[in-house]
């Protein structure tokens, strides 16, 4: 079944994971969900509109002071975060009828809606900006001065498990008893729930699932193992603290002159494991900082082979938020990652040393970079803790991302300390960046190669990141002298113009090479640039058999 796929009767409508049908031909009177849904009377929708599931917001995100918001008719929350507010919520296939309102109810002058390459038109009624979403998908909303309202709208859910029976381990259940909420650390709860998974999953030839109801829980590590299933139910948070005498230190990050631990990780060598549900993973951003100076990695799958995770909204990490390590056959699916712009290094999704590993269907917001592939010597403090010896990169994938970040959209580097190969990143929307596209070859002497950028809208460029401000920056940097050889950047449309020229700029011995760029729509053209000029391509340097096509 596709991610798209349609689940239950036409117009179907749910809150707090309970999703309520209006069929066709059929009326909300004849229908009335219960009253938690806070269905408006005799709200009419359309026959075409999606089934939608709207998520429950814990208490401790605030509501958004600048807008509310109705889709298909039915009230969706709106969360205000540090730089943007957000609202998330699942639908089937079908659209979604969105209104956004002010909620200082001045009249709307500009507004925009991203992705624009939709082409998403709108009207406007005073204070209400009204319009229709094709489908689900991640959207950024943007109304006169008020800060952007990202729309997280996932596909709907067709893998909930039950919350109890054979196989199926609810932390808040006995013996594991749980209590969310309370202040009080769950860590225990999980850890012997995680292992009584394993065992039945080892010993059934499968996966034990650990079921987390709804609530916000206090975690220390959680190391998930074998033939496990962690599930998060909507609303359900689990929430670093940062407090150093519930965490161990897994690493070190020189760069932030502080000690680092992974909130959920996987057990070195082990195999299996699935995290997915639309629950939160939340790293409590600078608040968390303040015990011990003590970051968090939120997810690091390590030396696994065969993970995947779907679905889950990891938040306010306080160093890179997902950090798969030496692993292999690495799946992300409807991930979203929103990070602050006031404190830096907090990357989405960083690919180290790993092999098969797909990232699809993603949103990512921070101030550092939003998706990228590194890898490191054996001597890295961020890897210092992890076993056995460094790995080789190959056969990554990025697919149908959202872009918004200070430095750049998608990446390679900095580090390449061992050899990074066979990297896709495709369908990019770069909201905005100070690069969209970017290989930085700064530590390490190998090669990286057989990489491509592919189907990339450049939005805007408001950002300046080490003097870069432009749509691509290729470079070998003074601390790693090695080579980049056979990159392949195709059908890249550029709405924004860059601040600083585009580079290509290589170091002797270092150089790059064997670069093929066809289809580059410059801003204010349409017709695809013939010359490195005309693509705004004018820094070149230590660099061989560059090619330009339409």
């Amino acid at each position: 079944m596709s991610r798209r796929a349609f689940l239950g009767a036409a117009g179907v409508i749910g809150v707090g994971g309970v999703l309520y049908g209006f069929g066709p031909g059929s009326s909300p009177a004849a229908n009335a969900a219960p009253q938690d849904a806070a269905v408006p009377q005799g709200t009419a929708v359309p026959q075409f509109a999606a089934a939608l599931q709207v998520y429950p917001v814990p208490s401790i995100y605030p509501a958004s002071t600048d807008y509310r918001i109705t889709v298909n008719g039915i009230p969706v929350p709106v969360q205000k975060f540090t730089g943007y507010d957000i609202a998330q919520l699942a639908m089937g296939s079908g659209s979604a009828q969105v209104a956004v309102t002010k909620i200082n109810n001045t009249n709307i002058g500009s507004w925009s809606i991203s992705p624009q390459k939709l082409g998403i038109s709108a009207s406007v009624s005073g204070s209400t900006l009204n319009f229709t979403l094709p489908s689900d998908g991640y959207y950024i909303v943007k109304l006169d001065g008020r800060p952007q309202l990202v729309l997280a709208f996932d596909p709907q859910e067709t893998n909930q498990p039950p919350s109890g029976g054979d196989g199926i381990f609810n932390v808040t259940a006995s013996p594991y008893n749980a209590q969310p909420g309370t202040g009080g650390y769950s860590t225990q709860a999980f850890s012997s729930a995680i292992a009584d998974a394993s065992s039945w999953g080892s010993g059934n030839g499968g996966q034990g699932t650990v079921y987390v109801p709804q609530g916000v829980y206090n975690v220390g590590n959680l190391v998930l193992l074998s033939n496990t299933a962690l599930y998060l139910e909507p609303g359900a948070v689990l929430r670093y603290t940062g407090d150093a005498a519930y965490y161990t230190v897994n690493g070190h990050k020189s760069s932030q002159n502080r000690d680092l631990t992974w909130l959920v990780s996987t057990d070195f060598y082990s195999s299996n494991i699935s995290l997915y549900g639309r629950g939160i993973i939340d790293g409590n951003g600078m608040a968390s900082l303040a015990p011990s100076n003590l970051g968090v990695n939120l997810l690091a799958p390590v030396w696994v082979d065969g993970f995947s995770c779907d679905g889950v909204t990891f938040r306010e990490s306080s160093s890179w938020s997902v950090i798969p390590v030496r692993s292999s056959n690495v799946t992300f699916t409807n991930i979203k990652l929103f990070n602050r712009f006031d404190m830096g290094e907090n990357d989405g999704v960083d690919v180290n040393e790993s092999s098969g590993v797909s990232v699809t269907h993603a949103i990512g917001i921070g101030l550092d970079d939003n998706f990228s592939t590194k890898t490191w010597a054996s001597n890295t403090d961020i890897t210092g803790q992890v076993p056995g010896q460094p790995q080789p990169l190959d056969s990554v994938t990025f697919t149908d991302l959202v872009c918004w970040t200070y430095c750049y959209a998608v990446k390679v580097g900095q580090g390449v300390d061992q050899p990074q190969s066979n990297i896709t990143f495709q369908q990019v929307v770069v909201y905005d960046a100070a690069v969209a596209v970017g290989i930085d070859h700064k530590y390490g002497t190998v090669s990286a190669s057989g990489i491509t950028f592919s189907d990339i809208d450049v939005e805007r460029l408001d950002f300046n990141n080490a003097g870069n401000q432009c749509w691509l920056a290729f470079m070998t940097e003074s601390s790693g002298v090695g080579p980049t050889q056979g990159v392949n950047v195709t059908n890249v449309k550029l709405r924004a113009a860059d601040k600083t020229a585009s580079r290509i700029t290589g170091l002797p011995g270092g150089t790059i090479s064997n670069v093929t760029l066809q289809n580059i729509v410059p801003s204010g053209s349409s017709s695809p640039a013939t010359t490195l000029a005309a693509a705004h391509i004018t820094n070149v340097s230590n660099a061989s058999s560059i090619t330009i096509t339409p």
